[in-house]
């Protein structure tokens, strides 16, 4: 299994790609394809029929994925790089910039 130094919530910003300088907050991370949904970032427009939901139906904006190699975590409105610190038995998530 692999692991990855984001989490859902964290704050990213894109690095590289059309949407290069975007942030936006972590929605979903897809393990098994190696991307992340990032609000606000790389929409795309989806047509829909009417439903239940959307009885009208039309035109949908929705979030697509990014590959996670795209996206930093930003830290105090910086892009930085994790890396992790054991102390004993924990394990931290640390910034490799400022050490936090």
């Amino acid at each position: 299994m692999k692991k990855f130094k984001l989490k859902s919530g964290d704050t990213v910003k894109v690095i590289a790609g059309d949407h290069k300088g975007s942030e936006g907050k972590v929605l979903q991370i897809i393990k098994d394809k190696d991307r992340v949904l990032v609000e606000g970032v790389n929409l795309v427009s989806k047509h829909t029929k009417p439903n239940a939901q959307n009885p009208q139906g039309g035109i949908v904006k929705k979030e697509a994925s990014l590959h996670i190699s795209n996206v930093m975590l930003v830290e105090e409105g910086v892009a930085v790089r994790v890396g992790y610190q054991v102390d004993g038995d924990t394990k931290t998530r640390i910034s490799k910039k400022t050490k936090k």
